[in-house]
């Protein structure tokens, strides 16, 4: 095990996935994109730049699978992702959309356990990865990280609980309104901004909708002044109101 004052020797890598066999560096502009470089110090972003891996995942690959060992941490450079259970052996569920700026999988990662959900790309995405080693690495000497980390643990843990109160949720503009304000979260997706680049299909995959119906619901909430449908994506006009909406 590597001391806490010395970065690990090299990255893990899982010969066996495709995703991984691609991996290169990070360009300077992929690395503008992930937040949680900046809180650490010199030393350590020097550690994180030589270490950290980027791949393009194409739709439908999987990032994450269940019964997988948790070798990286992983983030969303560009493109969007799902978090998903084991369809083939019960009902599919859709846990989370996982876009721009997110980073996640820590909890496991944490525990050195396997994998619990799959992470599948839903369109061409840029996926980031730090190796296990660099993270206990960070862990073990910077308490900034450590304190990123706790806020992220700490948003997810709403956001599952505001998906469990989606999920009960009849009408369906209002369950539109609140998933796509669960996809404008400042703290875990720092990279979406005010429009979220999403097709009316990818929403309803992670809501659990039809494209006819999304696109009717996104209708109706742009009808009330919440967001405004533009081309190839959503623009949020007001979130409190989409976090707070109820049908007339």
């Amino acid at each position: 095990m590597s001391q806490p004052n010395q970065p690990p020797e090299s990255p893990l890598r899982d010969h066996h996935s495709p995703l991984r066999r691609r991996a290169r560096a990070a360009t300077r502009a992929e690395l503008d994109m992930v937040p949680w470089l900046q809180v650490l110090a010199a030393q350590e972003r020097e550690h994180v730049i030589e270490h950290l891996q980027v791949a393009d995942a194409e739709v439908g690959e999987f990032v994450c699978k269940i019964g997988r060992s948790a070798n990286f941490w992983f983030g969303v450079i560009d493109g969007l992702l799902k978090m998903s259970n084991d369809g083939t052996t019960s009902a599919s569920i859709t846990f989370t959309g996982v876009p721009p700026g997110a980073w996640f999988g820590e909890g496991t990662l944490l525990k050195h356990e396997v994998y619990r959900y799959n992470i599948e790309a839903l369109r061409r995405s840029t996926v980031a990865g730090l190796p296990l080693a660099s993270f206990d690495w960070l862990l073990a000497r910077s308490i900034p990280f450590n304190r990123y980390l706790m806020l992220q643990l700490n948003e997810r843990l709403s956001q599952f609980i505001g998906a469990r109160e989606i999920d009960r949720l009849s009408d369906p503009d209002t369950r539109v309104a609140r998933g796509l304000a669960a996809l404008f979260h400042p703290v875990l997706y720092p990279g979406v901004g005010e429009l979220l680049r999403i097709t009316q299909q990818e929403l309803g995959y992670l809501i659990g909708l039809s494209r006819q119906r999304v696109n009717e619901a996104l209708r109706n909430l742009q009808a009330v002044g919440l967001i405004r449908i533009e081309y190839g994506g959503v623009r949020v006009l007001d979130l409190g109101g989409l976090r707070g909406y109820r049908p007339a």
